[in-house]
């Protein structure tokens, strides 16, 4: 009972979970990929981060796909992201449907 009235006030234990351990992936990539996927996720839970956390998670669990594949195969940073991180970023963003944070928070704006 009590774990329904956690997750009623924090929101999904499993996709906190889920969270954790597709950050820790991350944590865990060599230089330079890692601090070039953690300049990237931080943009894009500022600017395009989905409001659903089950999007969310399944999106930074594939992010974390993406960059562990790169070190796989031997391709450097800039093979992964190209001339534009900034495009790379919100492309990367945009295959993954639903209301963003910035939409709720424009609609604040114009209530």
């Amino acid at each position: 009972m009590s774990a329904k009235w956690i997750e009623f006030l924090t929101g999904s234990l499993e996709e906190k979970k889920s969270y954790k351990q597709a950050q820790a992936r991350i944590d865990a990539l060599p230089e330079p990929h890692r601090a070039v996927a953690k300049a990237l996720q931080r943009y894009v839970l500022y600017t395009c981060a989905p409001e659903d956390g089950q999007t969310l998670t399944t999106m930074l669990s594939d992010f974390a796909d993406l960059w562990e594949g790169a070190v796989a195969d031997g391709s450097s940073t800039s093979d992964v992201v190209g001339n534009d991180p900034v495009e790379f970023a919100e492309m990367f963003a945009a295959t993954y449907t639903g209301k963003r944070w910035i939409d709720k928070e424009r609609s604040r704006l114009v209530a």
